[in-house]
């Protein structure tokens, strides 16, 4: 929900950052996984009792996840395996996350076990319909190599929920099943969207589906 303005946001202000990128010879795939590592970082502190150390490495590595695309176009560096390692650098960042939180808080396994199986209903959603709308022509145009179809619980959000779990520990029995019901909201209004899109039309002249 909160990820297409943060597209066309940051292409503005981050200028400098590619220019240090170009300086130190960097490729867009290195920033992904670099920024990935910053998950796991930040898991590995969750799971050591250090919140804000754990706040500050997923914002660092969701700004450079942020701006791998943005460095690739800038230098030509474009691939399709660059949208797919960074989908598949993004859900390993999420999901390691939540095995940081289930170490430290395993008294919420069964809130982090139904994050974790709606992590999965999320990203095939979004690949699945994302994919139908580009081939349908539907939806706002982006310039990502793969097409995620947007939502209630996109990369942004999960950010600002990690964070509101590290802030308030204590009221994370209700945090976590709030976003819980967010990503099921997200699941739930894919699904509705693709049966409009793709629900066959009545037959005009038998009245047959």
């Amino acid at each position: 929900m909160i990820d297409g303005p943060c597209r066309r946001i940051l292409p503005k202000v981050t200028g400098w950052l590619i220019t240090i990128y170009t300086r130190l010879g960097l490729t867009p795939n290195q920033l992904t996984t670099t920024g990935s590592g910053f998950g796991f970082a930040a898991a590995y502190a969750i799971a050591t009792d250090h919140f804000l150390v754990a706040i500050c490495l997923w914002w660092i590595g969701r700004l450079l996840d942020g701006t791998d695309g943005i460095y690739a176009r800038a230098t030509m560096q474009v691939s399709a395996f660059g949208g797919y390692l960074d989908v598949l650098s993004d859900m390993a960042a999420y999901s390691v996350m939540i095995l940081g939180f289930a170490y430290r808080f395993p008294e919420l396994a069964a809130a982090w076990s139904v994050i974790l199986f709606f992590y999965v209903l999320c990203i095939t959603s979004a690949l699945a319909l994302g994919d139908i709308e580009r081939q349908k022509g539907l939806g706002p145009a982006d310039n990502r190599s793969l097409r995620l179809a947007a939502g209630l619980a996109e990369g942004g959000e999960t950010g600002l929920a990690y964070t509101l779990f590290l802030l308030f520990p204590s009221a994370l029995p209700m945090l976590t099943w709030i976003w819980i019901t967010v990503l099921a909201l997200t699941i739930v209004m894919r699904t509705i969207l693709a049966w409009r899109v793709l629900k066959p039309l009545p037959s005009s002249s038998t009245g047959e589906r």
